[in-house]
């Protein structure tokens, strides 16, 4: 019996995940460096042609796990209820996220959580690769506020904006704070944060 279109994807994303998944265990474990890419694909038992089918380099293995997260602002912008601005909307969502802890936000102090972070910004091949992920982030942000200069200019900031507030909380949780007590301060910051796009930004208003 043939698969359907949507039984392909399905298999297509869970072969996705799971290769990330090893690859990352593998990376943690034994380090970036120390792993290659015939061992991941021989522990998730495909061939290296297959592996680079899904994933072309070696770091977008560890990235994917960002992938849900990708354009994430620029739809938050583009769905907005009537009436709300783009920076409500953009504060409401990461306000949201130090809420339940979202990783990406970088308040949240779970073990694996950290040891991903850890292996993300202490490889530099990676962090290389992060930048063309942040200005993808960028690109479709400034296409939800308009695009040209101004709409590139405002997404540069807010992207900049969420990027040093989740560096900030993952560095605080690093020296020793739980995710539970720097929530308060996490969220006041943020704000302050936030009316300083606000008032500096008049596109997000």
């Amino acid at each position: 019996m043939a698969e359907t279109g949507g039984l392909r994807e399905l298999k297509k994303r869970r072969m996705y995940e799971r290769l990330s998944d090893v690859a990352i265990g593998l990376f943690v474990e034994r380090g970036f460096e120390e792993v290659t890419v015939a061992d991941v694909a021989a522990a998730v038992e495909v061939s290296k042609p297959t592996l680079f089918r899904y994933f072309p380099t070696k770091e977008d293995l560890v990235l994917h796990r960002l992938a849900d997260h990708e354009g994430e602002a620029g739809r938050v912008v583009a769905g907005r209820p009537e009436g709300c601005s783009p920076l409500e909307a953009l504060r409401g969502h990461f306000l949201e996220g130090l809420a339940r802890r979202d990783a990406v936000t970088g308040l949240n102090d779970d073990e694996g959580v950290l040891a991903f972070h850890r292996l993300v910004y202490g490889t530099p091949s990676v962090v290389a690769r992060l930048h063309a992920y942040v200005e993808r982030n960028e690109e479709i942000l400034a296409g939800a506020l308009g695009g040209g200069v101004a709409g590139r200019l405002a997404a540069g900031q807010v992207v900049a904006v969420q990027r040093v507030l989740a560096r900030e909380n993952w560095r605080r949780i690093t020296g020793g704070d739980s995710a539970d007590g720097l929530y308060p301060e996490a969220v006041a910051v943020a704000s302050e944060a936030f009316d300083q796009l606000g008032s500096g930004v008049a596109l997000l208003s």
